[in-house]
């Protein structure tokens, strides 16, 4: 009796997985901390310039972490590395849920609560989105404290994740992050890392 088994998962992930990664996280580090500062700005052009900025980087990431879902669907991820403890996989499987989940979420709950203020959203001045949502000071009052809450939740989801990164970088050196590493910053790693030991 033969068994049935799946396609061979792949040892790294894609070079699209990779680079969109690194570009949402540099997106999303800037827009957690530009999402409290313009909140305490005074009304004006500089105050305009970031609400703009803030919100057409918000639909960038949206339009990234479609990107990703589809290279996820067409290339794969790799199996959990074996140096992974149980907790170490459900706590990292869960981060990475939720942060893509939030990626998905937070761009629509921002968008559509500027549909509720009946403020344009355009994107790098390229074009305006659509309003999805009739007007509405209530619908806008509740959306708008959902997105700052999920804004202060992903902030917290990504200082563990990056705790857990530097973690197995620095600690364990057990070469999970080279995995999402691209491959000239990976080599690299692995030098520094094998001098530490070497030295250690």
């Amino acid at each position: 009796m033969t068994s049935v088994t799946g396609p061979a998962r792949p040892a790294v992930y894609s070079a699209i997985s990779k680079w969109t990664h690194w570009i949402t996280a540099i997106c999303v580090l800037g827009l957690i901390p530009a999402g409290i500062i313009m909140g305490n700005l005074p009304e004006g052009p500089l105050q305009n310039r970031l609400f703009d900025l803030h919100r057409s980087t918000g639909i960038l990431v949206l339009c990234l972490a479609l990107l990703r879902v589809a290279a996820r669907q067409s290339f794969g991820t790799p199996a959990p590395a074996q140096s992974l403890t149980k907790f170490e996989r459900i706590a990292s499987a869960a981060a990475h849920h939720a942060l893509l989940a939030l990626l998905f979420v937070m761009p629509l709950v921002g968008w559509a609560s500027m549909s509720a203020y009946r403020a344009d959203v355009s994107v790098f001045g390229l074009f305006i989105l659509p309003h999805i949502l009739p007007q509405s000071d209530a619908a806008y009052k509740i959306l708008s404290k959902t997105h700052q809450v999920l804004g202060i939740l992903m902030a917290l989801i990504i200082l563990a994740h990056i705790g857990g990164a530097m973690m197995h970088a620095l600690i364990k050196r057990d070469g999970v992050i080279n995995r999402m590493l691209p491959e000239s910053f990976g080599r690299a790693l692995d030098q520094i890392v094998g001098r530490a030991k070497k030295s250690s």
